[in-house]
């Protein structure tokens, strides 16, 4: 095998990209040609074709370097390529043959120095990654043959590197492992995962000082590409490239550029994001979109590297931004309707991107990814960086990573898992950008204060009541069993509400499962809480349950009792409280503090109805007092279940159907104090509830006592016509 020179003992801390860029090329060239004449001795024009075909596409990515090492044979080179291709099948075999033995004399002219070996052997094990999976689905031995001999001479140039002990070995069983798959021609899937390690251990471990180097060198390499495109004429593939260069590499450079000059980034962005994409979309010319690269954002970029590369690493580390950064809702009006918007739409397009997916439309699924990104999410970055640039970040690399999964064509689990990451950030994106404002915190402290106040009130009322009636009936001895039974169950409901905040906590991976399911557990409970306020509305019924309560006490004369009528009363409240609030800790966030005065406000009216009916005997209107508590519990119920159905949603459980545009669509924390949401399913399940309470109040309040009115009427009259 033919092979230029080079100087093994030279230095490898220093790396030439043009030297990497010759070796990689030379070391494809020099085994595509080969088998390109093989084919060519054996008849097989399709795959010669094929092959040549290969080269034609690699060469011009890397025309640029190549011609800083030797401009005069790398120009001869990349006609001779051309001339080869397009006479595949057209032009004797012989002569073709020897163009090639021409061509690859003139490769070993390259004099090669300081090339990069760890970045060749990953440039050509991306060609395998190609070629292999083409030749496995295909049936094509002559693109199998290409593959495996490009991956024994990557294990064979991976002797030139230098890398320490333990990462040596690691490549080395990984490069053995790829040549025994590739060899027993091993699914597709598992020989690019395994690419795609060995290529992150090479690519992860550059000698440059500066770690984000190999991002602005894709950049560079991605542009160059895409005007080679643009003056083929292909908009369509330079577009691609376009998105690529800004949303594969620059999203990943945006944080440290930032630190250093906040103009400039601002400036790269507009430049690459929209002003580039917009002068491909609409076709225009070729030269004019170079001049605009090359004068306006490949300066910029280079300036930004510089910038950074000064400040250093540590610097980065430490830099303060000029700027403060503004405080959670300070964001324009008009800002935070756009938000609204863009978010809406990026949850719609993954919903159809797990469709795709799923469906085994692969490429649709990464379309749909990148668009959820690139045509939306940035826009949301504009205010959201600003306010919290890490977690602006953070999200970056959630989108990067859903799109690498769809690459990989991972399993649906991974990729379902990582948007839902991305839903629960959009949530938390709005939450940042609009702020709490001052309707949804109003609802969370009154929401927090009707809880405590509905669950306390039956307690103090029979508390209340059993204390009186001790001092009436001259038991006083039973009131400190009544006070032990009372601190038993506040220090039972404590330890309930930490062992539930434990299990949360411990839970991991299915928080949100388990506050979901905590959703529907208070829905549920306090849709039997209101229907049991509903039987005890009258007055009158009431003071019967409190009265049976207080006799069956008193009859049976033993202390327990009185300690575990009080324990029980006031634990079975408070674990009813636990599970409330723990439902709407999931809800309320950024709002804890309104939730926190709320409890205590509902403590002090609790405390002062207490002082009203123990020490000035005041009768409490307790039919009012008992609506109220019924009206909040089922406000309450239908809150949680409205959110619980969107939790489910978000985890793909229950179906998501939009309904924007028909449906209100409410800020994030106002929907989340209200459970109203635009989609089909939550507002079902709100509607059914709703229309449950109105059905059964109606019953309670207004049909049956008509009805008892009725009967009792017809008694009265009956003994009156007796009596006659």
């Amino acid at each position: 095998m033919l092979m230029p020179k080079i100087d093994i003992n030279a230095e490898l801390d220093t790396f030439s990209e043009s030297d990497t860029s010759v070796l990689f090329v030379t070391e494809l060239l020099t085994t595509s040609l080969s088998l390109i004449k093989q084919n060519l001795n054996e008849n097989n024009i399709e795959h010669a074709k094929n092959l040549s075909l290969i080269n034609t596409e690699i060469f011009p990515l890397h025309l640029q370097n190549l011609r800083e090492s030797n401009p005069i044979i790398s120009d001869e080179i990349h006609i001779m390529l051309l001339d080869i291709h397009n006479g595949i099948g057209v032009i004797d075999s012989s002569q073709l043959i020897a163009d090639i033995n021409k061509v690859e004399s003139i490769l070993n002219q390259y004099t090669i120095t300081n090339p990069d070996y760890g970045k060749t052997i990953a440039l050509l094990l991306i060609i395998v990654d190609e070629q292999y999976q083409i030749s496995i689905t295909n049936e094509n031995e002559t693109l199998y043959e290409f593959s495996l001999l490009l991956v024994n001479r990557s294990h064979e140039l991976f002797s030139n590197t230098n890398y320490n002990e333990r990462l040596t070995l690691e490549l080395n069983s990984f490069l053995v492992e790829l040549n025994d798959k590739v060899a027993n021609k091993s699914d597709f899937l598992s020989v690019g995962t395994l690419i795609t390690a060995i290529s992150r251990d090479f690519v992860g471990h550059e000698s440059v000082v500066y770690d984000k180097q190999k991002f602005y060198e894709t950049i560079r390499d991605l542009y160059s590409d895409m005007l080679v495109s643009l003056d083929a004429g292909d908009y369509e593939k330079a577009e691609e490239l376009a998105i690529e260069a800004y949303l594969e590499n620059f999203e990943y450079l945006e944080p440290d550029i930032e630190k250093v000059d906040p103009e400039l980034l601002y400036a790269l962005e507009l430049d690459m994001r929209e002003e580039l994409r917009d002068m491909i979309k609409n076709n225009q010319d070729a030269q004019r979109i170079r001049i605009f690269v090359e004068e306006s954002i490949l300066p910029d970029l280079s300036l930004a590297e510089s910038k950074v590369q000064v400040l250093g690493t540590e610097g980065l580390a430490n830099t303060v931004l000029d700027k403060e950064l503004k405080e959670m809702g300070d964001a324009t009006d008009v800002q935070k309707s756009g938000v609204r918007g863009e978010i809406d739409f990026i949850r719609d397009t993954l919903q159809e991107m797990l469709i795709q997916y799923q469906s085994g439309d692969y490429q649709s699924a990464y379309t749909s990814a990148r668009t959820a990104y690139l045509d939306s999410y940035e826009f949301v970055e504009i205010p959201l960086r600003a306010i919290d640039p890490d977690f602006t970040l953070e999200v970056e690399y959630q989108f990067a990573e859903l799109r690498n999964l769809i690459k990989q064509q991972a399993d649906f689990e991974e990729i379902q898992e990582v948007a839902i990451s991305i839903k629960r950030s959009l949530d938390e994106s709005e939450r940042l950008v609009s702020g709490t404002g001052t309707l949804a915190p109003s609802i969370a402290f009154t929401s927090s204060f009707a809880i405590i106040f509905r669950e306390g009130l039956e307690s103090v009322l029979i508390l209340g009541a059993i204390l009186t009636y001790l001092e009436a009936s001259r038991n006083n001895r039973f009131k400190k069993h009544v006070y032990y039974g009372v601190i038993g169950a506040l220090g039972a409901t404590g330890l309930t509400w930490i062992i539930a905040s434990y299990v949360i906590e411990l839970s991991g991976a299915n928080r949100e499962l388990i506050e979901a399911i905590a959703a529907l557990s208070a829905t549920a409970m306090l849709f039997y809480v209101s229907f049991w306020v509903l039987n005890k509305i009258e007055h009158k019924k009431w003071m019967e349950f409190v009265k049976a309560k207080i006799w069956q006490a008193t009859t049976t004369g033993s202390v327990m009792v009185f300690v575990m009528l009080a324990f029980f009363t006031v634990y079975r409240e408070g674990f009813e409280t636990v599970l409330f609030y723990q439902a709407m800790s999931g809800f309320a966030k950024y709002m804890e503090v309104y939730v926190g005065l709320g409890f205590i406000a509902g403590l002090g009216v609790l405390f002062l109805i207490y002082y009203l009916m123990r020490k000035l005997g005041r009768k409490l209107p307790l039919r009012a007092l008992f609506g109220l508590t019924m009206g909040v519990g089922a406000y309450m119920s239908i809150t949680f279940l409205g959110n619980a159905v969107r939790e489910l949603q978000i985890l793909e459980i229950v179906p998501y159907t939009g309904m924007i545009g028909i449906i209100p669509r409410l800020d994030i924390n106002l929907a989340t104090m209200t459970g109203i949401y635009p989609t089909l399913e939550t507002v079902v399940a709100q509607i059914i509830l709703l229309g449950i309470y109105l059905v059964a109040s109606t019953y309670v309040l207004v049909m049956r006592p008509r009805k008892e009115r009725h009967l009792a009427s017809m008694r009265k009259s009956h003994g009156a016509n007796t009596d006659v």
